[in-house]
């Protein structure tokens, strides 16, 4: 009954923070279901957690993780489509990508080119840039080091500044 509490307390005062991560993580307004996939993992795994990380850094871990997966199905389901587009012959145009809704020109470029990071940049930046999440957080949520958290940061931000044609990031 006290880790039925504790993550109700939990999803008071983190999800919003969840939210707003698989938002950004995402790139989709849409991400309820998410959010919720990640507190039944949480009910479901409590006995896991063993204080050794923030809970909302443990939260996160498993939000990154639903939306790993997530994404690892809808690839799934694309590629399917497009096997079938093929096959039936059907010709059609370039698929559009997710609409942005309110994002200016220039933080649109920003998103395209955070995208095109390779894997772990990008989850390093999601945490650390978007997140604000502090070394020791995004270390143990990414279940890496300190330091390679600082290198991958660093070396995400080079390259999305030579991505981004050199500008001011």
């Amino acid at each position: 009954m006290r880790e039925e509490n504790e993550i109700t307390d939990w999803f008071k005062e983190y999800h919003n923070d969840i939210f707003n991560f698989l938002i950004y993580y995402t790139g989709c307004m849409d991400v309820e279901d998410l959010v919720q996939e990640t507190f039944v993992k949480a009910v479901k795994n409590i006995h896991k957690f063993k204080g050794k990380s923030k809970p909302r850094t443990w939260l996160i871990s498993i939000a990154r993780n639903v939306a790993i997966d997530e994404s690892r199905e809808k690839r799934r389901e694309e590629i399917k489509r497009k096997r079938y587009l093929q096959f039936s012959l059907t010709v059609k145009g370039s698929d559009s990508p997710e609409e942005i809704v309110g994002l200016s020109e220039t933080k649109l470029e920003l998103y395209t080119a955070i995208r095109t990071l390779k894997q772990s940049y990008y989850d390093v930046l999601m945490l650390r840039g978007i997140n604000e999440l502090s070394v020791l957080d995004t270390a143990q949520a990414l279940n890496w080091s300190e330091s390679k958290v600082n290198l991958n940061y660093h070396r995400a931000l080079k390259t999305l500044g030579k991505k981004m044609g050199g500008k001011e990031i």
